[in-house]
């Protein structure tokens, strides 16, 4: 009989100072682009702001709550923010305004892309840990292996 240990990485209790230091960022980084574009006025920047603030709310959530459900579904708030952040540097570059202030929200947005990309390093593995966990949280393919501590 081969018994293995649960995987808890993405417990609150067995998150590592840096993975809490990197989801931090995450949430301080996402939040200051939220107030930027909120500081915009305008129903665009207000929406957007909006759907950062509640990215990062998302993001705390799966951070700090132990719930079975909030672990079994704590990839969907990371692929969400990288979604909407990409989509909003996109919509820029299209659209524009251009302007100093756009320029710094888009270095955070690419900041906060650089860090989920650290994270579902450190928390799945790789991007194919992440699409894993995803699929089996879901019902489609196996339970993802435990990833191997160093």
């Amino acid at each position: 009989m081969h018994l293995t240990q649960p995987d808890t990485r993405t417990t609150p209790v067995a998150q590592s100072t840096s993975s809490r230091v990197l989801i931090g960022a995450i949430v301080a980084l996402t939040l200051a682009t939220a107030y930027i574009h909120f500081s915009l006025g305008g129903l665009l920047f207000t929406l957007n702001a909006a759907g950062y603030a509640a990215l990062a709310a998302a993001m705390v959530v799966v951070a700090t709550v132990p719930h079975p459900f909030v672990r079994r579904f704590g990839w969907l708030p990371r692929i969400g923010l990288a979604g909407y952040t990409v989509t909003t540097i996109g919509a820029y570059l299209v659209m524009g305004p251009y302007f100093s202030l756009g320029w710094v929200a888009k270095t955070i947005e690419v900041a906060i892309l650089t860090l989920l990309a650290a994270d579902v390093y450190q928390t799945y593995g790789s991007p194919a840990g992440l699409i894993r966990t995803a699929l089996a949280s879901v019902g489609l393919g196996r339970e993802p292996r435990p990833m191997r501590e160093a």
